[in-house]
C-alpha cells in the first residue's frame, strides 16, 4: 500500500541532522562552473524524491512525470535546446544534500521546505518557491467536518516517525479539543488505520495528503481540509558558489511563471512572437538583454514554455484538473489571482 511513501517511515529528525552533517562535511566542495560540466556531460542530473504523486513519479517504462520533473526538464531545455536531456536520480531525504553537495546532481528539487537553518548550515542556496505548501489534516469522510474548528472528541493516526504530528496535537489542546492518539510504527501503518476506522485524522505536509488521498480504497474515505498549520515553501536547491548556475536555474523558474502572466503558452507561443507588447518581446529575447546575463541563448525563456508551458499549464497537468489528484492552486495561484506566484519580470 502506498509503496511510493515508503521513504516517509524514516524518522524525520534524525534525517534533517544527517542533512545538515552532509552539508558540514562537503561545505568545501564548490562545483563553480556547473554549467560547463552539464554541457560537456550532455544532460542535466537532477536529484528528485523518491515517488510522491504530483512531484515526481516514474512510469513501469522508467517515464518520470511530475511538477518537480518539469522543473528540471525546463533547466534541461533552456540550456540545451532539449528537456529530455535529463537524468533523474531518486533520493530519501537522509541522502539528499550528501548527493547535490557531492556534484552527484546538479540540482535538488522537492525534498525538505526552504528554512532559515537549511538555506544558511549548508553550502546550498533555495533559488525560488515552486510549490507553497504547508502542514495540512487528511480527515476520515464520516466524521462530516469541513474545516478543522469542527474537530471534537477525533482519534488522531499519530505515526512516531512524522515531526508534523506535534504541532497537530499543540493545536488540539490549545484551542481544548479532545482528543486520543493512536500511536504506529510509520506513516503507512497510519494510514492503513485511518482506512480501517482505528483513527480518524493524520497530519503531515498537505502536498502529501493529496497523494495519500489518492492511494486510498476510495478516494471519499477522507477529505483534505482547507487549514494550513504551517508554512512549507518548496522548490530547487542549487550548490553555493556558482552564482552563473544559480541564476540559470532561478530564471528558468521564473520564466514559467512570468509566461503564465503574460499569456504565453506552449500552445500559443509562435503566435506570441508577433506581439508588439514590449514584456512578450522581452519574453521572446528580442528586445532587453536576452541571455547574455546567464549565458545562454536569446530564445532561452522561449525553449522552456515550447518544452514544458507556463506554471499554470504544469501545475494543471501535475496537480490541477488534468491530472488525477484534482488539486485546487490555492497559494500557487498568481499574485494577481489571489494567490503568492510572482516573478521579478525580465527586462
Amino acid at each position: 500500500m502506498l509503496n511510493s511513501y515508503k521513504q516517509y517511515t524514516m524518522m524525520k529528525i534524525k534525517n534533517y541532522a544527517l542533512c545538515i552533517l552532509a552539508g558540514l562535511v562537503f561545505s568545501s566542495s564548490v562545483h563553480a562552473y556547473t554549467k560547463e560540466e552539464v554541457e560537456k556531460r550532455g544532460f542535466l542530473q537532477c536529484g528528485v524524491s523518491t515517488g510522491s504523486p504530483g512531484f515526481s513519479t516514474v512510469d513501469a517504462k522508467g517515464k518520470w512525470a511530475g511538477l518537480d520533473v518539469d522543473m528540471c526538464r525546463g533547466v534541461a531545455a533552456a540550456i540545451f535546446g532539449n528537456a529530455d536531456k535529463v537524468e533523474y536520480l531518486p533520493l530519501s531525504e537522509k541522502e539528499c544534500f550528501t548527493a547535490l553537495l557531492s556534484g552527484e546532481v546538479d540540482i535538488l528539487v522537492r525534498h525538505l521546505s526552504w528554512t532559515f537553518t537549511r538555506d544558511t548550515a549548508l553550502a546550498a542556496h533555495f533559488v525560488g518557491v515552486n510549490y507553497y505548501d504547508g502542514q495540512g489534516i487528511l480527515i476520515a469522510e464520516r466524521l462530516g467536518v469541513k474545516k478543522l474548528a469542527d474537530l471534537k472528541d477525533v482519534k488522531v493516526c499519530s505515526p512516531v516517525t512524522s515531526p508534523f504530528e506535534h504541532k497537530f496535537t499543540h493545536y488540539l489542546k490549545t484551542e481544548k479539543i479532545s482528543f486520543k492518539k493512536v500511536t504506529y510504527d510509520s506513516i503507512d501503518l497510519a494510514i492503513k488505520g485511518l482506512e480501517e476506522g482505528a483513527c480518524d485524522v493524520i497530519s503531515l505536509q498537505q502536498s502529501q495528503l493529496y497523494g495519500i488521498r489518492h492511494g486510498l480504497t476510495a478516494l471519499e474515505n477522507a477529505v483534505v481540509l482547507p487549514d494550513v498549520l504551517s508554512r512549507e515553501p518548496l522548490g530547487p536547491v542549487v550548490r553555493q558558489g556558482d552564482d552563473t548556475w544559480f541564476n540559470i536555474v532561478r530564471w528558468s523558474l521564473f520564466a514559467m511563471i512570468n509566461a503564465e502572466e503574460l499569456g504565453i503558452t506552449s500552445k500559443n507561443i509562435e503566435e506570441m512572437k508577433i506581439s508588439n507588447q514590449l514584456d512578450v518581446q522581452r519574453f521572446f529575447g528580442q528586445e532587453g538583454p536576452g541571455g547574455k546575463g546567464i549565458g545562454l541563448s536569446d530564445d532561452w525563456a522561449v525553449r522552456i514554455i515550447r518544452a514544458v508551458g507556463n506554471y499554470g499549464e504544469i501545475f494543471e497537468r501535475n496537480f490541477g484538473s488534468e491530472s488525477s489528484l484534482t488539486v485546487e492552486r490555492g497559494l500557487n495561484k498568481l499574485w494577481n489571482n489571489g494567490g503568492l506566484l510572482y516573478a521579478p519580470p525580465l527586462r
